[in-house]
């Protein structure tokens, strides 16, 4: 097998945006990370990124330092330098539709009306990639969406996405195993 994958968290760069809703591809990514030892440490492809092993397979994982909108250009740039074909392209990102406490698995699909996944999906010119959506919703009546993304977990909300990481990881492992 020796398949290289790349697993890609979405999110937004710097201290101001750390916890926040719309960084729960971020935080997925670093929870992996650590399990599977590997530093997300290298600045490179505007990402920071790291290399190991998951399974069996080679991963990389990346989070784009590109903001949110523009995740598409940093995840190009890694997908044509290690020659990934776009099913080896695991995204995760979080999604306001989607109750919090929910994972969701999809092969391919449309962006959801999720920026960054717009902007991927323009970039590798298809739909036709892995994603692991995390639920980060429903958005309160009273809220702006973008205040609402832009805003940090509750300590509820943050033990939600503690325990729903084997979600995660059963989703990665069934991507993989197609």
């Amino acid at each position: 097998m020796n398949e290289l994958y790349l697993i890609v968290g979405l999110g937004n760069p710097g201290k101001k945006y750390e916890g926040t809703r719309h960084n729960a591809g971020f935080i997925m990514v670093d929870r992996f990370a650590e399990e599977i030892g590997v530093k997300i440490n290298r600045g490179k492809f505007r990402a920071l990124i790291g290399e190991g092993e998951f399974e069996g397979e080679k991963v990389i994982l990346a989070k784009p330092q590109t903001f949110m909108n523009l995740s598409g250009e940093s995840v190009i740039q890694i997908v044509n330098f290690y020659k990934i074909p776009n099913e080896n392209v695991i995204v995760v990102y979080d999604d306001v539709y989607i109750k919090m406490g929910e994972v969701r698995v999809r092969m391919s699909g449309s962006d959801g009306g999720q920026n960054g996944m717009k902007n991927i999906i323009a970039h590798l010119g298809t739909e036709k990639f892995p994603r692991v959506r995390i639920g980060t919703g429903p958005v309160p009546e009273d809220e702006e969406l973008i205040d609402y993304v832009l805003g940090r977990f509750s300590e509820q909300d943050k033990q939600i996405l503690k325990d729903i990481y084997p979600k995660f990881l059963d989703g990665v492992r069934l991507i993989m195993k197609g």
